[in-house]
């Protein structure tokens, strides 16, 4: 057995992105997720879990807004009816697609008879799983927040953490000891609120342990401790630039599906009408290949199932090739066993790249037979004796390694209302209220700042994509937290109806606590 271990760390999550209304943008992304990324990784895991030829470890981070929209009953209802849809759709696709119409046609029915199965309780499967040691399940910031900008009012740090753990037990059963960080963001003292909540360990960007004071002896492949009693994990770009680059990596093969290419581009409007679609837009319905990324998407051929499937097995071994070296020159030079920690985004796997939860499989089979390895982050930590006591470096994993991707001209304006949001909130929560009603409103206050506060909507400003929508959340969010802040200070009688559809709007977190954003004297 080669010395050493992968530990594979999967971040689930999506914005709270539920609508009222069927058949919206923000729906699409949640139902996409679930029938491209989240059930096939699901799948992979009970199926692979099962087989006596390999032992499949992995940690997978669900983000509380994620697990909120896995729990929510009206969503359950609708997705069957958005695969019908599609399924519908995909009968009028060009016969000239006629292989790639029949395999997705194929996939969706079984990911459906799945959804069936377990009633759309993807919470308890994943569960399960944990049950079983295969998966260590993390929580994430309450609304993925980016905490290094929201660090002027610690008790907003305390807030986004104490609700996530709390929601965590909540639907889960089970504490959390582990988060993934918003954005792997670490800022000096973030360890003292994630002890607070209870969390013992994360994953930082490799600049996190690697500029940590004192240096880290063996560097991202072991974890550290800080100060305040909480392990991190640095990520090993050796083992996660195959996987994550579109460029240099295994997702732009040639023989891989087309992310950009779909059949909602490609059928006519009046094809798209039933769905109260007026104008067109991908609908996960995705029949070409990458072909040459030089070509355009007019030129992209169709995708092959059976061709793809290969090049995956090919990419397996390639992948647990690479690493088996890799533990192999490791354990030469330290004289404790090597950690690969390869962290990725979920959506990667399934959403981005199609075959990626395949990829998966592949690499847990393959491993088994080439005597490599997999853990996950809990099991390291219960089977490691004491670690090197270091101070995390501030850091992301955002473009620029730091945290100028979330604070620059495109989208600094909203780090103001940040803070005068999170001091209003503070302020109000160490006064009390004195009536019930206005007990609720302080709960709902606290769910809108939360969700003002996710990180998704400033990414999405910088990234340039649907601007407008990040800017209508933000600015929804903002109006109805100081709506209900000068309800609680009788500047404003609430219309009840307008107050009864916010709670139908963001319904999440009900075991909300606003002691959380008390004034703490550290």
């Amino acid at each position: 057995m080669t010395k050493g271990a992968i530990a594979v760390v999967l971040h689930a999550h999506l914005p709270y992105v539920r609508s009222a209304a069927p058949g919206s943008l923000e729906e699409d992304w949640f139902f996409q997720a679930l029938l491209e990324s989240y059930l096939p990784l699901l799948e992979m895991l009970e199926q692979t879990s099962t087989d006596p030829t390999c032992t499949p470890r992995i940690t997978i981070g669900l983000s509380p807004t994620l697990l909120s929209l896995l729990s929510d009953a009206d969503l359950k209802q609708r997705f069957p009816g958005w695969l019908n849809q599609r399924l519908d759709l995909l009968t009028h696709a060009d016969p000239a697609l006629k292989d790639a119409s029949e395999h997705l046609q194929a996939t969706i029915e079984r990911h459906k008879k799945g959804w069936l199965r377990c009633n759309g309780d993807l919470i308890a499967r994943f569960s399960e799983l944990q049950s079983k040691d295969v998966v260590d399940l993390l929580t994430c910031g309450a609304t993925h927040g980016y905490l290094p900008l929201l660090r002027h009012h610690p008790e907003a740090i305390r807030g986004q953490l104490r609700t996530a753990v709390r929601e965590h037990q909540r639907l889960i059963g089970e504490r959390p000891l582990g988060i993934w960080l918003p954005e792997c963001a670490y800022y000096e003292g973030l360890d003292h609120w994630m002890r607070d909540a209870g969390l013992r360990y994360a994953v930082l960007d490799a600049h996190g342990l690697l500029h940590a004071r004192p240096r880290p002896r063996y560097g991202v492949y072991a974890p550290i401790c800080s100060r305040n009693g909480v392990a991190f994990f640095g990520r090993d770009s050796n083992a996660t630039l195959p996987v994550w680059s579109a460029k240099d990596g295994y997702p732009g093969h040639p023989q891989y599906r087309e992310f950009h290419r779909d059949l909602g581009w490609d059928l006519p409007i009046e094809r798209l009408a039933p769905l109260g679609l007026t104008q067109p837009r991908p609908l996960s319905l995705k029949l070409h290949r990458v072909t040459d990324h030089g070509v355009s998407l007019d030129r992209k051929k169709p995708y092959q199932p059976s061709v793809a499937a290969q090049q995956v097995r090919d990419h397996a071994a390639h992948y647990v090739k690479g690493r088996r070296l890799q533990l192999d020159q490791l354990s030469v030079a330290m004289d404790a066993a090597p950690l690969l920690v390869a962290p990725f985004d979920a959506e990667l796997f399934g959403h981005w790249w199609f075959e990626g939860p395949a990829f998966l499989g592949e690499v847990f089979r393959q491993g088994a037979r080439e005597n490599v390895a997999f853990t996950h982050l809990r099991e390291v930590l219960n089977k490691s004796g004491q670690l090197q006591l270091c101070d995390p470096s501030p850091s992301s994993w955002g473009q620029g390694g730091y945290h100028n991707y979330w604070l620059n001209e495109t989208n600094s304006w909203v780090v103001p209302e940040w803070e005068r949001a999170s001091e209003a909130m503070v302020s109000r929560c160490s006064r009390g209220v004195a009536r019930e009603r206005d007990l609720e409103l302080l709960k709902q206050a606290a769910r809108e700042l939360l969700l003002m506060q996710s990180s998704d909507w400033s990414f999405i400003l910088r990234a340039g994509t649907t601007t407008d929508l990040a800017r209508e959340r933000i600015e929804r969010h903002r109006q109805r937290f100081w709506r209900l802040m000068d309800a609680m200070d009788g500047n404003e009688e609430l219309p009840e109806q307008w107050l009864r559809q916010i709670e139908a709007d963001d319904r999440l977190f009900p075991l909300i606590q606003p002691v959380d954003w008390s004034k703490t004297g550290n």
